[in-house]
């Protein structure tokens, strides 16, 4: 196992796209260039990106070099946050269970003094590294998309699809682990080879005679993946004004992922099973309205709905009792989002609020971002893009990583009619890039 397994485990099921507690979906899916902006795009977006920020934009007023056809081929997103080095800690302490379970057959076999200290100074290192790995916790997000749209006069259309995903993978200690291996090291410091012997076999072990370690390592996931078609018209208001109207019906997978193991048998390459996942799906619905005004239509104020059914989804629980699963429940609930924005040939500045707390997933924070985003355009041919955003709901005592305050910037290029997208993020506790293609005319 090693730092590129998580990524992996993040695509494996962003892409396959007792008591009870509540597991918000992953965060809404977002084009490479709102990353670059703070996560803003309510009121900002372009026609191939509006299906996934807010479908009336699609029959906003735009550049009339990209007001006829938008493409967005493909858009790929990830975040994560690993303060701990969680996922290297589970190699490294796999590493010293392996020596410490040769330490033990060579003094069962051997019974020395020189075989019992040296199994206490591995017991010591195993107990101390157990216990920092304790509530150690990495989240990975991670989004991929596609879209298609047509504006037009009469009725704008787009097509899209796209699946993002959360995952947290934990360390949880366990106290008979941790006494075990205090009474080795007790025994061989202040005893006898005997008194080692006697505690090695007292303890219990696993199929394999090896002692048994009941330490744990929990992978809680969501992703949600859909399809679907956007509609957005324009009116023309008495007072010179625009206002916009959008939809997009669509079809929704949603699907939880629930893996936990000692870390000592823990093992990415059973994350994906089928026994370890839940899945469901059925159709739901976005709704978007934007109002352009100004003597140039330079401000667009826009509200979007996304997830208009409420959905919901039952994770799998493990009948091993030694796991300590729960029941969870993966909830996808509306989502209110306002913003409002003023552009120019040469600028986009635009402020958004959620309207709407997202409950946390797993080991991670609650979250209601504001957000501020600015993009500023070199003659169509390139665009810098800054972007920060602050989280209304971050909570000290969250089970898991803390989200506040997220910096982003990011780079737009056209060139020959194709468009590529950067994007970059950063904050106390994450990291994040993205990456996208497509054209516009």
């Amino acid at each position: 196992m090693n730092g590129n397994r998580l990524t992996k485990l993040s695509l494996a099921i962003g892409l396959s796209v007792a008591s009870t507690s509540a597991l918000a979906s992953p965060q809404q899916f977002m084009s490479s260039r709102s990353f670059a902006m703070g996560g803003t795009g309510v009121a900002t977006a372009q026609p191939a990106d509006a299906a996934a920020t807010n479908p009336a934009l699609m029959a906003g007023n735009h550049h009339d070099w990209s007001d006829d056809f938008g493409l967005m081929l493909p858009s790929f997103n990830v975040r994560a946050a690993d303060e701990e080095e969680t996922v290297d800690q589970v190699d490294d302490i796999q590493d010293v269970i392996d020596e410490f379970n040769r330490l033990v057959t060579d003094l069962q076999n051997t019974p020395s003094q020189p075989g019992a200290e040296a199994l206490a100074t591995n017991a010591t290192d195993l107990r101390d590294r157990l216990v920092n790995f304790d509530e150690d916790t990495v989240r990975a997000n991670v989004g991929l998309g596609l879209a298609v749209a047509f504006p037009g006069k009469a009725v704008s259309v787009g097509v899209f699809t796209n699946a993002n995903m959360t995952a947290t993978v934990r360390g949880e200690l366990s106290d008979n682990d941790r006494i075990l291996l205090d009474d080795i090291v007790t025994a061989a410091n202040t005893g006898t080879v005997n008194d080692v012997e006697t505690v090695i076999n007292n303890a219990p072990v696993d199929q394999d005679g090896n002692i048994q370690f009941n330490s744990r390592g929990r992978v809680l996931a969501s992703a949600v993946g859909e399809v679907g078609i956007s509609f957005a018209r324009s009116f023309e208001l008495t007072n010179g004004n625009s206002f916009q109207l959008g939809l997009s019906p669509k079809y929704v997978e949603l699907r939880t992922f629930q893996y936990t193991e000692s870390v000592s048998g823990f093992d990415d390459n059973e994350f994906d099973g089928d026994q370890y996942q839940t899945d469901k799906s059925g159709f739901n619905l976005d709704v978007g309205a934007a109002y352009s005004f100004g003597d140039e239509s330079q401000w667009t104020a826009g509200v979007a709905v996304k997830n208009l059914i409420p959905m919901e989804l039952d994770s799998k629980v493990s009948p091993d009792p030694l796991k300590q699963e729960e029941l969870r429940t993966l909830e996808l609930d509306p989502m209110v989002t306002a913003g409002i924005a003023h552009k120019s040939e040469y600028h986009v500045i635009t402020a958004e609020a959620d309207l709407t707390k997202k409950e946390a997933f797993g080991y991670e924070d609650d979250t209601q971002w504001v957000a501020l985003g600015a993009e500023f355009d070199a003659w169509r041919y390139a665009q810098l893009r800054l972007g920060v955003r602050h989280n209304l709901a971050s909570n000290e005592n969250s089970n898991g990583i803390e989200e506040k305050t997220q910096f982003t910037a990011g780079l737009g290029l056209n060139l020959l009619g194709l468009r590529m997208d950067l994007g970059a993020l950063y904050s106390d506790a994450d990291v994040g890039a993205a990456l996208e293609f497509g054209t516009a005319f």
